[in-house]
Formats: structure tokens, sequence, C-alpha cells
């Protein structure tokens, strides 16, 4: 499986307690924090539901 650069580019201010959790469950708490992921269809799933929060990028 492939890997993806997971970056926060926005903040989680007033975003639902969802959208929140999902972010944590990424690893991402900090402003352009990045974490590498492995390409499966939770971690995709995970980043469709706030892909307007962060920006990917194949590793």
């Amino acid at each position: 499986m492939a890997k993806l650069k997971v970056k926060k580019v926005k903040s989680a201010i007033n975003r639902t307690a969802r959208q929140k959790r999902t972010l944590e469950a990424l690893g991402l708490h900090k402003m352009n924090q990045v974490r590498v992921h492995e390409d499966s269809p939770a971690v995709l799933g995970m980043i469709a539901k706030v892909e307007h929060l962060v920006s990917v990028e194949k590793a």
C-alpha cells in the first residue's frame, strides 16, 4: 500500500465534534502538523470527512 502525508491546514474551531474527533484520530492536533498514514479504506474515509481541513500528498 502507498503512504499518504496528511497535513492540517485549517482550524477545527466552529466544526462539529465528529470532525474534531476525526482530526484527532488522524493524529492531527496542531496547525501545519503532518502525519504519514497507510493508504487504507479507513484512513481514506476519515480524510474524506475532513478534506476541507487537510491537504493530502503521496509520500
